[in-house]
């Protein structure tokens, strides 16, 4: 053989063999799941026992979070951030100027899969993914209605067989069937995006698990409404439900918002089960999370509009080769740092733009620290700092400024912004907080030119919602 053939023949094993040693990527996404709904990372009512099977197999975070959006649909802008691996300042929503994660692995020579919910655009769907199917990409929808062609991708991407089966099932369908189909020539990159259990808590009829309101137990910061105008106190979300919050309503919305997750959990089963019983199975990494948490009760709110920890705070799971197994971490993490981990993992080069900071480190030592703070924003109206300790929101459209003490208070019942030994802390974190904001591109004023009063009177009848899509 000559020397050209020689290694040209070692080239292509060299790269086969490296290919084949690359580890796959399942990841799995939800629509406004609370950190608190997986039984085994401390809900004792939910029944979750799929994700607590991935929760022992691997690295599950305690203070994972979503940075915020500019808009009450959330889920468009965390998603952004998630696929770019940029922050909320740096994103186009629709993902169309920006290079993605899921493309950079494509270029590694991954086969990269995407099937259900997509809020960023068709145009953007064949940038990000070389296959899609069954895609939701429009407004809300009954996740029981069978899709239509306006939520399925065009141009090169194959929509499946319209199916009469609940989104969240039929999206995991075609995960399961591109599992089946690898041939272990590539590694493969899966992602699935459930659109629950996003409201309308909708599961199909006959599902087994069930829960009675009377046994839920109220949010530990439920309160019957918010004690001030937080700048979205009639935005859609929160308009499913009266004012004052009736706490029987709120339990019948737990109540249905954990069966749908249980129903979500089931679905997990069935990938865990289609990984475990695959060739690739000891060399797949699974990422389970969700694009943002939501109130249902605390605080007074329903929605997600807000920058409490409750609608910020999302469950992040990491399980595979290399990584730790049944370990809890605390290290701060955004959503958006999730992707830049995964290609550090799999040597997948970082795309030009993305800002995320990656954690592999603390996937084989959980006790490693990640982002030392972190902050938020949403709209003008509202933004934050944590510290890891301390929190601090500021409102600047009605001058109020919130401190919490995280160790003691995880809750966010007990505001200290009061407390005269406070006066210090919390100027150090509002200087912090701006100049944090201006590093990062974000020059909304921390102080409104035109302060409104901060006192809410609720209406008197709950004004029918305008808005899709949260």
């Amino acid at each position: 053989m000559s020397l050209p053939r020689l290694l040209s023949v070692l080239l292509a094993v060299t790269i086969s063999l490296s290919a084949a040693s690359a580890p796959n990527i399942v990841f799995i996404f939800a629509d406004d799941q609370r950190a608190d709904t997986i039984a085994s990372l401390g809900n004792p009512v939910i029944k979750t026992p799929n994700l607590d099977r991935l929760v022992k197999r691997g690295v599950a975070f305690t203070r994972a979070y979503m940075q915020g959006g500019n808009g009450g649909a959330t889920c468009v802008p965390s998603r952004a951030m998630l696929l770019s691996g940029r922050s909320l300042a740096q994103i186009d929503e629709r993902l169309l100027k920006h290079q993605t994660w899921p493309n950079a692995f494509g270029a590694a020579g991954y086969a990269t899969f995407a099937t259900g919910k997509w809020h960023n655009g068709p145009p953007s769907i064949s940038k990000s993914f070389q296959q899609a199917k069954a895609l939701f990409v429009g407004g809300m929808a009954n996740p029981l209605k069978a899709p239509t062609s306006d939520m399925l991708p065009t141009g090169k991407l194959t929509p499946s067989k319209i199916s009469p089966k609940h989104l969240c099932e039929e999206a995991t369908d075609e995960t399961l069937a591109f599992l089946k189909s690898q041939d272990g020539k590539k590694p493969f990159f899966s992602y699935l995006a459930f659109d629950g259990p996003h409201d309308p808590h909708i599961v199909p009829v006959g599902f087994p698990i069930d829960y009675a309101p009377a046994s839920i137990p109220l949010p530990p910061n439920f309160l019957p409404q918010h004690p001030f105008d937080n700048g979205e106190m009639v935005i859609r979300d929160e308009q499913l439900m009266k004012w004052p919050r009736p706490e029987a309503d709120v339990k019948t919305m737990l109540a249905e918002y954990y069966r749908y997750i249980s129903f979500l959990d089931v679905q997990v089963g069935r990938v865990l089960d289609a990984v475990d019983a695959s060739p690739y199975a000891a060399n797949t990494i699974i990422v389970y999370s969700a694009d943002s948490g939501v109130a249902r009760g605390s605080h007074g709110l329903i929605g997600k509009q807000n920058l409490y920890e409750h609608s910020m705070r999302v469950p992040l799971i990491v399980a595979g080769p290399g990584i730790a197994a049944d370990k809890r971490s605390d290290a701060m993490c955004y959503l958006f740092d999730v992707m830049p981990t995964l290609g550090k993992l799999c040597g997948v080069a970082t795309p030009q733009g993305s800002n995320g900071r990656e954690f592999a480190a603390v996937l084989k030592d959980p006790s490693k620290p990640a982002r030392p703070f972190l902050m938020f924003g949403y709209k003008t109206i509202q933004k934050a700092l944590n510290d890891g300790r301390w929190k601090l929101i500021r409102y600047p459209h009605v001058d109020r400024t919130q401190l919490f003490d995280l160790q003691s208070d995880p809750y966010e019942t007990k505001d200290l912004s009061g407390d005269s030994a406070q006066a210090e802390r919390i100027k150090a974190m509002l200087e912090k907080l701006a100049s944090e904001m201006k590093a990062d591109g974000d020059n909304d004023p921390l102080t409104a030119a035109k302060v409104l009063p901060a006192e809410w009177k609720a209406p008197a009848k709950v004004p029918k919602p305008g808005q899709k899509g949260f």
